[in-house]
């Protein structure tokens, strides 16, 4: 049964590294639904995030095969319940329209938004949220002058005790 699952993969910091671990999807023709890089909580060590859709007997040899490389310390896979995790939206929205539709107010008490910048020609909105939410606020914003759009990878953290800093 095809699933969401988040991979965790900590990692020195080596370069090609990523390439060598998204041509592991690409060889099985595998989407890689949502992708981010970042420091995480141990000195030297990075964490690479990323979202597949699968089965989870396919989603196991693929954390078994990226376990292979050099540089991996540990990769691990979660199913979406078994992590907290979130996404950021930027929206650039015409203010013209947006002040016309009293947007600003219903965007804030509506979605949870908040304005990162207002100038005269154009406002900056965030949205943090799940991928359906911040969808949603791009599907509500269309009709309003919606100039930009962009959406970052999914961060997140799992529930249970990650053992990552026992081991190094």
């Amino acid at each position: 049964m095809v699933k969401s699952f988040t991979i965790s993969i900590f990692t020195e910091n080596s370069i090609g590294l990523l390439h060598r671990i998204t041509s592991i999807f690409t060889k099985r023709h595998l989407s890689i639904e949502s992708l981010n890089t970042s420091e995480s909580e141990v000195e030297n060590v990075f964490r690479f995030t990323i979202v597949l859709k699968a089965e989870e007997e396919v989603v196991q040899k693929i954390v078994k095969q990226i376990e292979k490389q050099i540089e991996v310390l540990q990769a691990v896979y979660h199913l979406d319940e078994e992590t907290v995790f979130q996404e950021i939206a930027l929206y650039k929205v015409s203010t013209e329209k947006a002040s016309e539709n009293n947007l600003v107010e219903r965007l804030i008490r509506d979605n949870h938004a908040r304005i990162l910048s207002m100038e005269q020609e154009f406002m900056i909105i965030e949205k943090t949220g799940h991928k359906e939410e911040t969808q949603e606020l791009l599907e509500f914003l269309k009709p309003y002058g919606l100039i930009e759009f962009v959406r970052s990878g999914r961060v997140s953290v799992i529930r249970p005790k990650n053992e990552l800093q026992k081991e190094l």
